[in-house]
C-alpha cells in the first residue's frame, strides 16, 4: 500500500531539544546535590519518558517530584533553547503540497510539544500532536499513541509512516504495526547507529524523506481538508 500518511517523534526528529533537556535535567539534579551531567552524557537516557528520565539522572530522588521540577525549569528555557533539525521545513512543506496527512507522537509532555510545534513554525503542517496524556499516559514503546494518531489522521497503520531516531521508535512502531524510517544525523555530523536495529529504512538527513517517499506519491494520496485540526 502507499504511504498516504506519516507521523513524527520530535526530540531528536523534528527538533535539536537536547540542550533545553539537559539544561532542566541538570537543574533538577542540581536541587539534589547532584553534579551536572554533559549534554552528549543526557542525551543517551532520553526517548522513554520524563518519569524514566529522573529515574535514571535523579537517583534516589521521588520521581514525581523530580518530574515537577523539571517541568517547572523546563517551560523557561524550551523555546529559546530549541532549533529545527536541518531540512525539517522544506521536507514537511513538500509533504504537505503533496497531500500527506502528518502529525507528531512524542513522549515529551504534549502542552510542551504544541508549544514548541508552534514557536517553530510547524502548526499547519499537523492535525495532531500527541504525547503520553493523550494516551492515559502510556509513554513509547507502548504502542497506544502511534494508534491514537493513526486514528486522528483517519488512515491505516500500513499506510501510514512512522519518522523516528532512536531504538524507542522503532520497538513502537512494530508494536503499532506501522512502517518504520530512522533518521540517523543528530545535525551535528554524528550518526547514530539504528540502522542494525530493524527499520524500514535509514535517512542520513531529514531532508531525504520526501525524495524517498517518491514523487509519485502526490498521484495517489487523496486529501481530506475537513479532517485536519489544530494541534
Amino acid at each position: 500500500m502507499p504511504i498516504t500518511a506519516a507521523l513524527f517523534d520530535f526530540d531528536g526528529t523534528l527538533a535539536d531539544s537536547f540542550a533545553a533537556i539537559a539544561a532542566s535535567t541538570n537543574h533538577v539534579r542540581a536541587s539534589y546535590g547532584l553534579p551536572a551531567l554533559p549534554e552528549a552524557e543526557v542525551r543517551g537516557y532520553v526517548g522513554y519518558g520524563l518519569a524514566q528520565l529522573m529515574a535514571d539522572l535523579a537517583p534516589g530522588a521521588p520521581v514525581d517530584e523530580a518530574v515537577a521540577r523539571y517541568r517547572a525549569h523546563h517551560a523557561g528555557v524550551m523555546v529559546a533553547e530549541t532549533r529545527l533539525m536541518p531540512g525539517v521545513a522544506a521536507a514537511l512543506a513538500e509533504l504537505a503540497r503533496r497531500g500527506v496527512r502528518m502529525g507528531v507522537c512524542s513522549n515529551k509532555r504534549v502542552e510542551f510539544t504544541r508549544e514548541l510545534v508552534a514557536a517553530l513554525g510547524l502548526a499547519e503542517y499537523f492535525a495532531c500532536v500527541l504525547g503520553p496524556d493523550d494516551v492515559g499516559q502510556r509513554a513509547k514503546p507502548d504502542p497506544a499513541m502511534l494508534l491514537e494518531g493513526v486514528n486522528r489522521l483517519g488512515t491505516a497503520a500500513t499506510e501510514t509512516l512512522y519518522v523516528g531516531d532512536m531504538i524507542v521508535d522503532v520497538q513502537t512502531a512494530r508494536a503499532a504495526g506501522l512502517p518504520v524510517w530512522v533518521v540517523t544525523s543528530d545535525g551535528t555530523g554524528t550518526f547514530t547507529p539504528v540502522a542494525g536495529l530493524g527499520p524500514d529504512r535509514v535517512l542520513r538527513s531529514f531532508a531525504d524523506l520526501p525524495a524517498a517517499l517518491g514523487e509519485g506519491l502526490s498521484k495517489v494520496v487523496e486529501v481530506h481538508p475537513g479532517r485536519r485540526s489544530s494541534p
